[in-house]
């Protein structure tokens, strides 16, 4: 070896002068391995606006800068997740401004009330979109080009590979070549012969893997930016025996992405909830347990369609042209009946929703009577009740709090008000919550807030002859998610993608054969085999090994001058 310079393949010495040609053979063999762009440093002394925007481009496209941006979306959404959203809630949003003096305006100046629809997450968002394109581009058209390609020919030198072997044979190299063709074929090697030799290569999906990854990872930001700007949400609470109909009034709360169009974007269907059906685990350690949940319930599609029954349950939905209906709630509404001081009924029998506080549905919740009553000035007053309902009470002196979700001995406990309600000042206010700015309590005997328990079919009598309120049974009632989520299919399909993606790129090999089969100066054919693997890899040798015992196999015979040295060596290391 002495005399022969070496130098890493593809390499040029350091005084300048180019690599030998065997070193430059040798860096021929292994390239083309990766698709992934070369980094090329740039002179920075004769940069222009052009050079510049090049050498941006490139570390715009870079993977270290997709990665990069890749993580600064996954810590951009952190905040997203911690701080109130309006697009959420937008009473928790003006919660926490009320309550953070200083941290609620420079949330306001940093966009972390709307982080999703921020200036910085969008630029972060649509840089890794660009970043994942630049990327692709080049490197499809690259594998393309591979693909249509064949496997360099052999390097001079086949011992300076990573894995290597030989042997001496008494067949004709042409034999040899033929059978070695053959064989990596039937092992699925892309090959075919150059010369003296025969190159193969094998491993093309791991590329294919590679770009799959990425074409799945821009599917998937385009299916949750379209899902994010075209997706509703809404809640609607529903009394058995009452509907919904899917329109912006219809919904007791209503969230919507920035291109949604409630006008037109809506799907039209109605629905009427017959019946909530709910059991109990009775006895044991899992007592009160919801054992069946669900809500018979009766739609139809479009304004003229066919009614049709549907029984929803808990992850079951009623799925509508795109949109889904969820049950996610119950609870119960005690029906009243109120009369004046002469008898008039004022409610008659109104069921009012009331909202769960346990899993045991103690719940809580306000009575609103806008015909009122007759004061001692002769003005008309509104009437208010704080209301606390039990399906199931346990008894006198136990705690306030249902023993058991289902209706086994229900009490309604109520606390009254009389005067303004606020209901007509204009603005929209909770319908669960009396507002007691401009009411005052009515004052029992002993001078305290008047209030009452009551079973079913028992009568409050209100001081100052204000009326009589009955508690005449118990309606129960079921709360609706109706979302449309667009693009969600894509965004699991590309989830799907990705992962089989980037198993291939990580587990599948790309590695390059060679056989060659010349004559010897004895005239014995001396057969040669290498293996080149994109990165160090014990698959590359192995499969070598493998490759040259069944080769040797069907090209020897007993009169064979050599016996075969099959074991793979290392390759030649530079001389010190």
């Amino acid at each position: 070896m002495s005399g022969t310079s070496k130098t890493a393949p593809g390499k040029t010495p350091a005084n300048g002068a180019p690599a030998p040609v065997e070193d430059q053979d040798l860096g021929a063999a292994g390239s083309q391995l990766t698709t992934a762009p070369k980094e090329e440093t740039p002179n920075l002394p004769s940069l222009g606006v052009i050079g510049w925007a090049r050498w941006f481009w490139r570390q715009l496209t870079s993977m270290r800068v997709a990665l990069l941006l890749l993580l600064l979306l996954s810590l951009g959404a952190i905040p997203g997740s911690l701080i109130p959203q309006e697009g959420v809630d937008a009473m928790k949003v003006e919660e926490f401004r009320g309550k953070h003096d200083v941290l609620g305006p420079l949330y306001d100046k940093l966009g972390l009330f709307h982080v999703y629809s921020s200036v910085w997450f969008s630029a972060i968002y649509i840089l890794l979109f660009v970043s994942l394109i630049g990327c692709i581009v080049p490197r499809t058209w690259q594998f393309v080009g591979q693909l249509r390609g064949r496997p360099p020919g052999a390097p001079r030198r086949l011992s300076r590979l990573p894995a290597y072997t030989t042997w001496r044979t008494g067949a004709e190299p042409e034999e040899v070549r033929e059978a070695a063709l053959k064989l990596l074929r039937k092992r699925r090697f892309r090959a075919h012969a150059v010369g003296d030799a025969v190159a193969a290569e094998k491993g093309y999906l791991r590329e294919a893997g590679n770009l799959a990854f990425h074409v799945a990872l821009i599917v998937m930001l385009i299916a949750f930016a379209w899902g994010q700007l075209f997706k509703y949400e809404g809640n609607k609470l529903i009394l058995e025996g009452d509907g919904f109909s899917n329109t912006l009034t219809q919904y007791d709360d209503f969230k919507s992405g920035n291109l949604f169009d409630p006008d037109h974007d809506l799907t039209p269907f109605s629905f009427s909830l017959k019946d909530f059906h709910g059991t109990y685990e009775a006895t044991g350690p899992n007592r009160g347990t919801p054992r069946v949940y669900e809500a018979q319930v009766t739609y139809s599609e479009g304004a003229y369609g066919d009614e049709k029954s549907k029984v929803i349950e808990v992850n079951k939905p009623l799925e509508i042209d795109g949109s889904k209906v969820y049950l996610t709630a119950h609870g119960y509404a005690p029906i009243l009946t109120v009369k004046d001081a002469k008898g008039n009924v004022v409610m008659d029998k109104e069921a009012t929703a009331l909202l769960p506080l346990d899993s045991n549905v103690t719940s809580s919740g306000a009575v609103m009577v806008r015909d009122g009553y007759r004061n001692a000035k002769g003005e008309k007053e509104q009437l208010g009740f704080n209301a606390f309902f039990l399906p199931t009470y346990g008894g006198e002196g136990s705690t306030m709090l249902s023993t058991f979700p289902a209706l086994l001995n229900p009490m309604l406990a109520l606390s009254a008000y009389h005067g303004d309600l606020g209901v007509d000042a204009g603005f929209a206010k909770s319908i669960y919550q009396l507002d007691k700015t401009n009411l005052e309590e009515f004052k029992d005997s002993d001078g305290e807030l008047f209030k009452k328990q009551l079973k079913i079919g028992e009568t409050m009598t209100l001081p100052n002859g204000a009326g009589t309120v009955t508690f005449d049974g118990v309606q129960e009632w079921a709360n609706f998610q109706v979302t449309r989520q667009p693009a969600s299919g894509w965004a699991l399909a590309g989830s799907v993608a990705a992962i089989l993606g980037l198993a291939g790129s990580l587990f599948i090999q790309r590695r390059r054969v060679w056989v060659r089969a010349v004559k010897g100066d004895d005239g014995v054919t001396v057969v040669e085999m290498a293996g080149l693997g994109r990165s160090e890899s014990a698959k590359v040798p192995e499969e070598l090994g493998d490759l040259a015992a069944v080769l040797y196999e069907p090209t020897n015979d007993d009169d064979t001058p050599d016996s075969p040295d099959t074991h793979v060596v290392p390759a030649e290391g530079p001389e010190k």
